[in-house]
């Protein structure tokens, strides 16, 4: 069974072969609309024209120049803070395509990989549970230099780790980052991009989930001029659980575009994806893409995906495409849901009812909007920070906010 988009999804046969071939051939060469084609090869990714189905929302003419290095090259800061028993070596880019989960999957990460001279592996071992998190802060050191990295994380089996990205300063900075669970293990993994305002930043997030593993992903992207992130999921066995949340925060014109696929490729898998977004201002757009493919032989799996949009002036855009294809009828259960809207009349009354003011209403429902993911970080220190970032957010919003004045 097929859930069409706008466009119709087209599964296009492979040839059947008889046995464990078969089950071989349908996990590894499906082709459909919801697994674009993946490549080491960066004549495999032309330089988009904005015409094409996954970067039509995109504003490719302002990522032309990091799209095909063109322009002088720079780096950012990769400050690390690991703690005891986690390894960080640098790597060839040899051995960064052997331990990858994924060859590219768009232009931006290819050139990411075909730019970069070596990559960053981080180790956690097996058995161990950190005691702190895992940190990494990313520092722009000017958006007048392209950049460009490869960075590629292992957690070994039955680990137990919290790993924190912060992403801060400018920068036009083109990644790829490959993230490989372990089975048995438990994972957080935080991505808070405050970029500054002139950030142009591209990334491709690829995730192996490990037997019986379970992962919480956290997104938050609260600055940048254009943020265009993709975030792919797969299982290297069944029984991995995958639980992905993200906020985001667009205002002054910026661009931000979170594009997931998930790959229900073993059986007994689950999912579970809550994206929500706020945009304000004349030019403000959010995409949100979310793909989840079932494969034939993924049985007995669960999975629902939602996000939820919230604009807060005329002017402002929120695109959101949920996509589901399921080529099995044996499964748990399988869904999605997409709202977006202004504030809803009946909270601000219930507030303004109380002798709240109606702009500090319009502030608490959208501070409440966000707390439900903020809550599923779990780590107290970037929690805070985040919900000091976005008060700052709100408190840039101009006093008709909301309005369709």
């Amino acid at each position: 069974m097929t859930h069409e988009n706008e466009n119709g999804a087209i599964a296009v046969a492979e040839p059947v072969n008889s046995g464990a071939d078969a089950v071989a051939s349908a996990v590894e060469s499906l082709a459909s609309h919801l697994h674009p084609k993946v490549s080491w090869d960066l004549g495999d990714h032309p330089m988009p024209t904005g015409r094409e189905e996954v970067w039509r929302f995109t504003p490719v003419r302002k990522l032309k120049a990091l799209l095909e290095a063109r322009g002088e090259k720079g780096d950012v800061d990769l400050v690390e803070r690991t703690p005891a028993g986690v390894t960080s070596v640098v790597i060839d880019p040899v051995r960064a395509r052997e331990l990858s989960v994924e060859p590219p999957a768009d232009r931006s990460s290819a050139i990411a990989v075909a730019q970069s001279d070596e990559a960053r592996l981080i180790r956690v071992p097996a058995d161990v549970e950190l005691d702190e998190p895992l940190e990494l802060d990313v520092r722009g050191t000017g958006v007048g230099r392209l950049a460009y990295q490869q960075l590629i994380i292992e957690v070994g089996t039955n680990a137990r780790a919290q790993i924190v990205f912060r992403f801060e300063g400018s920068a036009a900075l083109a990644e790829k980052i490959d993230i490989r669970i372990g089975d048995g293990a438990r994972v957080d993994v935080i991505m808070v991009q405050d970029w500054a305002p002139d950030t142009l930043h591209a990334a491709q997030v690829s995730l192996l989930v490990g037997r019986d593993a379970h992962v919480r992903t956290v997104q938050a992207s609260l600055g940048g001029a254009v943020t265009r992130v993709l975030e792919r999921a797969s299982y290297a066995a069944p029984g991995g659980e995958l639980e992905q949340y993200g906020l985001y925060f667009v205002d002054g014109g910026r661009h931000v575009e979170h594009r997931m696929f998930i790959d229900h490729n073993q059986p007994r898998t689950r999912s579970n994806v809550d994206y929500r977004g706020a945009i304000q201002g004349e030019g403000s757009h959010s995409v949100w893409v979310g793909d989840v493919l079932i494969r034939k032989i993924a049985h007995e799996i669960e999975t629902y995906e939602a996000n939820k949009n919230l604009l807060l002036s005329r002017g402002a855009r929120a695109d959101s495409i949920p996509n589901l294809e399921i080529e099995t009828g044996n499964i748990v259960g399988a869904g999605h849901s997409s709202t977006t809207g202004r504030f809803d009349d009946e909270q601000l009354f219930y507030l303004e009812s109380r002798g709240i003011p109606n702009d500090e209403a319009r502030r608490l429902v959208v501070h409440g909007f966000f707390v439900d993911i903020v809550r599923h970080i779990g780590v107290p220190e970037v929690e805070e920070r985040l919900m000091k970032a976005v008060e700052r957010e709100l408190d840039s919003i101009a006093p008709d906010w909301g309005t369709d004045q």
